[in-house]
């Protein structure tokens, strides 16, 4: 089996899913219409706390891996200093080898500021070369990785903003297809982030605290690869979420997320008819312009400035399409004295946008300075390409130099 093969498939199965490289009238308000983008390793969920939420982010409490879901929770840990790493064995039911490591940290400046760090990095496997008559040219193991720092400030006791800058590297094109060799290809992106926690107030007689949080991540220029500039999967996070204390050990958080990528939606072509008036396979160009002839939706190739605004009212299936373009999750966590957790939660996906619809569920475990997290999806279709998806995270945090975290003790 060529691998190359199903790397290029686990690239668009990872976030975009199944794009079809044409789409008629016919499928216009209900067919397939997935959002594709370059680099789309960059939404892949990279830690179990959140993966086993079905992927919800945007509200939930802050820890070590904040930034990849709303930076500006930083601000609120209540921790010194941290470092975490996560390891994500992806599409194992299509290769043996494919992995993303996750390592993040953070360490508060003073009680209102944070700063904090991140890698991601994304193994591809082992790609075994051949050339036209299939004799082997030899191996290549293709990386794609992103590097982030990130700022998030407290503007009063309940709300922070939060600020990142990212360098995203791809180089998934730098081996040999047909004789010719392929570039690495490289960009900047910018998150932007805002958190709210409210204080305690009652409801049905318990404590509750209540989270709003709001991210807009990847936003950076379009990555090269040959003469093709593709759009980064810039992404619109918006989430809230609701922890009530049961009892003095015993507290359940529920949290939602709404998601929606932030580049424009392929338009449906004007196709070419024969001298008998049949539609061919052949896109129509305008002779004035050069460029393909739109019959429904908005011409994709834009600045990227113009293609957030447009991907709010671009899609060629008008409002219908623009909502099923927002994908939900839903998650809750169950805690034990801080000490003990279980989640669950559910992604759900349009059918028309690359039907991803999963649930997750996950344990999580605080040792003193130690902290043990376990994700596993379960996709609700059989032979789904992310079925056996497990996550596994270790982190630790400290008060100080020496001086452990503060996990609460059961008392007798």
């Amino acid at each position: 089996m060529k691998k190359h093969l199903l790397i290029a498939l686990s690239l668009i199965v990872t976030e975009t899913s199944f794009a079809q490289s044409k789409i008629n009238s016919d499928q216009l308000g209900g067919g397939t219409n997935a959002i594709t983008t370059a680099v789309p390793f960059l939404l892949i969920s990279p830690d179990s706390k959140q993966g086993a939420m079905g992927d919800v982010g945007a509200a939930t409490d802050p820890d070590v891996n904040s930034i990849h879901w709303n930076g500006s929770k930083l601000a609120f840990m209540d921790k010194k200093f941290g470092v975490g790493c996560t390891v994500t064995p992806w599409l194992r039911l299509l290769v043996p080898d494919i992995n993303v490591y996750y390592l993040a940290g953070y360490a508060k400046i003073n009680d209102k500021q944070t700063v904090g760090a991140s890698l991601r990095y994304f193994s591809l496997g082992n790609i075994e070369l051949t050339d036209a008559t299939g004799t082997s040219t030899g191996n290549y193991k293709p990386n794609e990785f992103a590097i982030d720092l990130a700022f998030s400030q407290k503007l009063s006791k309940n709300f922070s903003l939060g600020v990142a800058t990212r360098y995203i590297y791809s180089g998934i094109s730098k081996a040999y297809f047909n004789g010719n060799s392929g570039n690495a290809a490289s960009t900047f992106a910018v998150d932007l982030s805002m958190f709210y926690k409210s204080d305690k107030f009652k409801l049905g007689g318990k404590n509750c605290i209540g989270t709003v949080g709001l991210a807009i991540t990847n936003v950076g220029a379009k990555i090269k690869y040959s003469n093709d500039q593709n759009f980064i999967p810039s992404n619109l996070r918006l989430g809230g979420g609701l922890k009530v204390e049961i009892d003095d050990y015993n507290t359940f958080g529920l949290y939602v997320d709404f998601n929606k990528l932030l580049v424009p939606t392929p338009p449906i072509y004007k196709y070419r008819t024969d001298s008998l008036g049949n539609p061919t396979t052949e896109i129509e160009i305008n002779p004035a312009t050069g460029k393909k002839e739109i019959a429904e939706g908005k011409d994709p190739n834009v600045s990227v400035p113009t293609g957030i605004v447009q991907s709010f009212g671009d899609a060629p299936g008008g409002f219908k399409e623009e909502m099923q373009e927002i994908n939900t999750s839903v998650g809750m966590e169950y805690s034990y004295n801080k000490i003990f957790a279980v989640r669950a939660g559910y992604f759900h996906e349009s059918k028309n946008k690359g039907s991803r619809q999963f649930f997750t569920v996950g344990i999580g475990a605080n040792f003193n300075v130690i902290g043990v997290d376990f994700s596993y999806l379960i996709p609700t279709t059989i032979n789904n390409p992310l079925q056996r998806t497990w996550r596994v995270t270790l982190s630790f945090n400290f008060n100080g130099a020496g001086t452990a975290s503060d996990t609460p003790k059961v008392e007798p």
